[in-house]
C-alpha cells in the first residue's frame, strides 16, 4: 500500500471518529469507534528516545510504543477484531492534545509527564516510567551540587516541570540562581555550551539524550549530577472519561508488571544499545518504578 493511500485512510478514520464522537457524545467509546472503525489510531513523537523514536527503516519504535502494541492486541482480542489496522501518526507537544481531544488518535505512546493539570483535559495510565530531574554542567565550572549553583543561570525547556521543581529545591536550600527557559532541549544544551548559562536541569532521561547526540569533543566536557531535584510520573496518554478503555489499557499494562514482561521491555529499551544506531541509555529500572509495578497507580503530580 503506498504512503498516500495509507495516510488518506488515516485521516479519513480520523474525520470518521471526530464526526462519531461528535454525534454519539459521550455514549460512544473510544473501543465503539475503533470497532466501526476498523482501525487503531496511535499518535507518537519521532525525537522522544527511547520512549519512541524511528528506527532504521523509519519505523516507529521504542519502549512506548512497545507498550502501546501490547494494548492494541488486547483492543483486538477485546474487540474480537483481529483484522484491526493500526495507524502511527506523528504529534509534537503543541498537537498531541489536540489530536487526542478531537478523536485525531485513540492513543499516545510517548513520553507523556502526568500532572494534575493535564488530567483535565486528558487521562493517563497507570505509571510506566518515573523520571528524575537531574542537572547537566561544563566540567570546568566546578559545580558538584545545587549548593555549588549560586548566582549562576539554569537553562531549562518550555514546558517542562524541572523549572518547578529545581527552583522549589532551591528555595529550600537558600540557594539564589537565575533561571532562563529554553525553546526546547538541543537549545538548552547550546546554552550550556555557549557559555549562557552553567546548569541545563531536565529529567534524567532528557539529559542523557542530550549526551548522546552531543558530538564527541562537547560530551568530553560535560559531566551529569548525581543530585535528583524532583520526580517525573510518565504514563499512556488517551481521552477522559472512558471508563471502559481506561480499564482496558490499565489491566494490560498491569498484567505485563505481573508477569515480568514489562521489566523485560524496560531493560531492553533503558539498559540495552537500541536501535538504529546502538546508544545505551544505561538508565536500570529505579526503585520508585520497581515499587509501582507491585502496586500500580495513575497519580500525577
Amino acid at each position: 500500500m503506498s504512503f498516500s493511500v495509507c495516510r488518506a485512510l488515516i485521516v479519513f478514520g480520523s474525520l470518521l471518529l471526530s464526526s462519531e464522537l461528535a454525534a454519539q457524545g459521550p455514549t460512544l467509546g473510544t473501543l465503539d469507534v475503533i470497532r466501526h472503525r476498523g482501525s487503531i489510531l496511535l499518535g507518537y513523537s519521532e525525537d522522544a528516545m527511547p520512549f519512541s523514536h524511528l528506527d532504521g527503516s523509519d519505523q516507529p519504535v521504542g519502549f512506548s510504543i512497545d507498550l502501546c502494541r501490547q494494548v492494541t492486541e488486547a483492543i483486538k482480542t477485546r474487540l474480537a477484531r483481529p483484522d484491526l489496522k493500526v495507524f502511527h501518526l506523528t504529534t509534537n507537544d503543541a498537537s498531541r492534545q489536540v489530536m487526542l481531544e478531537s478523536g485525531g488518535i485513540d492513543l499516545h505512546c510517548g513520553n507523556s509527564v502526568n500532572t494534575v493539570q493535564k488530567q483535565r483535559s486528558v487521562a493517563f495510565s497507570v505509571t510506566t516510567y518515573v523520571a528524575t530531574v537531574q542537572a547537566l554542567t561544563r566540567k570546568d565550572l566546578g559545580i558538584a551540587s545545587l549548593s555549588d549553583m549560586n548566582g549562576k543561570t539554569i537553562a531549562t525547556r518550555a514546558g517542562s516541570t524541572a523549572t518547578v521543581m529545581v527552583k522549589a529545591a532551591a528555595d529550600r536550600r537558600g540557594v539564589a540562581a537565575n533561571f532562563r527557559v529554553d525553546r526546547d532541549d538541543a537549545e538548552t544544551l547550546r546554552t550550556l555550551l555557549n557559555g549562557r548559562a552553567e546548569i541545563v536541569a531536565l529529567s534524567d532521561v532528557s539529559l542523557r539524550r542530550l549526551l548522546l547526540a552531543a558530538p564527541a569533543t562537547a560530551g568530553d566536557t560535560l559531566t551529569l549530577l548525581t543530585e535528583n531535584y524532583g520526580f517525573e510520573p510518565h504514563g499512556l496518554e488517551f481521552r477522559r472519561q472512558d471508563p471502559s478503555f481506561k480499564r482496558l489499557i490499565d489491566e494490560t499494562l498491569v498484567s505485563l508488571m505481573k508477569s515480568g514482561e514489562f521489566a523485560r521491555l524496560y531493560h531492553r529499551w533503558f539498559a540495552s544499545p537500541i536501535p538504529p544506531t546502538g546508544v545505551n541509555f544505561d538508565l536500570p529500572m529505579g526503585e520508585t518504578l520497581k515499587q509501582l509495578s507491585m502496586t500500580p497507580n495513575d497519580r500525577g503530580i
